[in-house]
């Protein structure tokens, strides 16, 4: 490889989210996705403690990493009621959240104030209403974001990461995340995974200027994902105090 080339070819690995700047997302979703699924790809979080990642990839199968990098374009709460046991698939809760404030449906109303929203009202101590946090993410090389939704357990340390970011001035869309898992107990010796967040590189000026409007079309289409859901509750315990799922039932822990 000459230097000319070289050059070229540093200046692609460097260009970091740049080429997002040649990507008009709504029009890439209305000229090819039209009448197509529209849902988002999504991270599946491991039960049992196991600290390895399922990241989707362009076939069927998933690739299995211990981390990954990627800017956090928006997230959100999502509040989730089912009056009988959640089956799968995309059917609507009873009542629902995505502002984790208000539940729409039945019995609707204030979340904080809900009995449904109370830890001992649903299945081995857990809350009846699944409190989660839906997390919008986009890596490098990559138009197409794809959703990590948090449980109860990985909420806290989420919570502490971004307020140790917003202290240093920096909006979750500015800076790249480092995402990683690690195993925690509880108090009865239950082991269950926990999303682990680490600051990775800021963002240059010219990039946040390229993602700030696409955090912004995203937000768009991210209230219009309904509350479809690919894990089968109806087949997983939770655990009491964090209302984290831990494994399946008759299941083994997967270090």
């Amino acid at each position: 490889m000459n230097t000319k080339q070289e050059s070229t070819a540093l200046a692609v690995q460097n260009s970091g989210f740049l080429p997002l700047a040649n990507n008009d997302f709504s029009a890439m979703v209305s000229g090819e996705l039209d009448g197509l699924d529209m849902s988002f790809e999504r991270i599946k979080i491991p039960s049992g403690g196991a600290t390895i990642y399922e990241l989707p990839t362009d076939g069927e199968d998933t690739e299995s990493v211990k981390e990954f990098s990627a800017v956090i374009l928006c997230h959100h709460p999502l509040n989730a009621y089912y009056s009988t046991k959640y089956t799968g698939g995309s059917n609507p809760p009873d009542c629902g959240s995505f502002d984790g404030k208000f539940g729409t449906g039945n019995p609707g109303g204030d979340c904080k104030k809900c009995r449904f929203n109370q830890y001992g009202t649903g299945e081995n101590g857990a809350k009846a209403c699944k409190n989660k946090r839906r997390v919008y993410i986009l890596r490098e090389g990559e138009m197409f974001p794809i959703l990590l939704t948090l449980p109860t357990g990985s909420l806290k340390n989420f919570t502490k990461y971004l307020k140790g970011q917003l202290s240093k001035n920096r909006p979750s869309n500015t800076f790249v995340t480092r995402f990683s898992l690690k195993k925690v107990n509880n108090s009865g010796g239950i082991a269950y995974s926990q999303a682990v967040f680490t600051f990775d590189r800021p963002l240059s000026p010219e990039e946040i200027s390229v993602i700030k409007p696409f955090s912004e079309q995203i937000k768009e289409y991210a209230s219009n994902i309904g509350f479809d859901n690919d894990i089968d509750e109806e087949t997983l315990i939770f655990d009491g105090e964090t209302g984290e799922i831990i494994e399946p039932l008759g299941g083994n822990s997967n270090v």
